[in-house]
């Protein structure tokens, strides 16, 4: 995971077959925070999404076959890929033009030429649109572990594991992005709220307890991993 100052910063794709327009959307998106990767023609993009799925996508609209509103049907039609939110940046500024592109399955546009700023607060108004639409999970599934939300329940390979309501919730917060840091700091205010505010040793506590009841050798643990300096993560390759 890329991090800035110890904080995870979403992943956004940027598709654009001119170079300069690819740069200014990187320029502007990475110094609002988000780590970003660029491609310059839709199939890219497409092979690239089947290794790494990323957060957000900012997708040039007239570009060489497949086009944009081509990559954006592809994407729908994939169940993996369908929720992905879908920044459709277009030269036409025709209210029609704009308006089939969202029926087609963008899920914002901005006509160039853009501002970055603009650029990056509607990137971050997507992200925000999803995870409130997406809601809760009932149930979460990471390699062996399985977390039952509704029962509060956890099982290693069809096992249950017991654990406290703070680990539970500890575990939970890890799990739900493979591969993303989080800052001790970042746990105490999810998992905590405001109680321990400040004595992130809590957290290292709590982890080395999670650890006893979920790893095959707690002193070798290759689930809840740390990142020195940083925080911990859940591992990527239990996805």
């Amino acid at each position: 995971p890329n991090l800035k100052e110890g904080i995870f910063m979403p992943l956004v794709y940027i598709v654009d077959d001119e170079v300069n327009i690819r740069q200014l959307a990187a320029f502007g998106l990475q110094d609002a925070g988000f780590e970003t990767q660029e491609f310059a023609s839709g199939s890219e993009v497409l092979y690239a999404m089947q290794q790494r799925m990323p957060d957000a996508l900012v997708l040039d609209w007239m570009m060489p076959p497949p086009d944009g509103l081509s990559v954006c049907h592809s994407i729908r039609e994939n169940p993996a890929q369908r929720h992905l939110p879908i920044l459709l940046l277009t030269a036409r500024s025709d209210e029609g033009d704009r308006v089939f592109g969202l029926e087609f399955g963008a899920d914002d546009y901005l006509t160039k030429p853009f501002s970055v700023k603009e650029l990056a607060a509607r990137v971050k108004a997507l992200l925000r649109r999803v995870e409130y639409l997406r809601g809760p999970e009932e149930s979460m599934t990471r390699g062996v572990f399985t977390i039952d939300l509704a029962r509060h329940q956890l099982t290693k390979s069809g096992t249950p594991v017991a654990l406290s309501l703070r680990e539970f919730d500890l575990l939970y917060e890890l799990m739900k992005k493979p591969g993303r840091v989080l800052t001790r700091e970042m746990l105490l205010e999810r998992v905590w709220k405001t109680e321990f505010f400040g004595d992130t040793r809590t957290v290292d506590v709590h982890i080395r307890y999670l650890r006893q009841k979920i790893e095959d050798e707690p002193d070798h643990p290759q689930y809840i991993l740390t990142v020195r300096g940083v925080g911990y993560c859940f591992a990527e390759d239990n996805r």
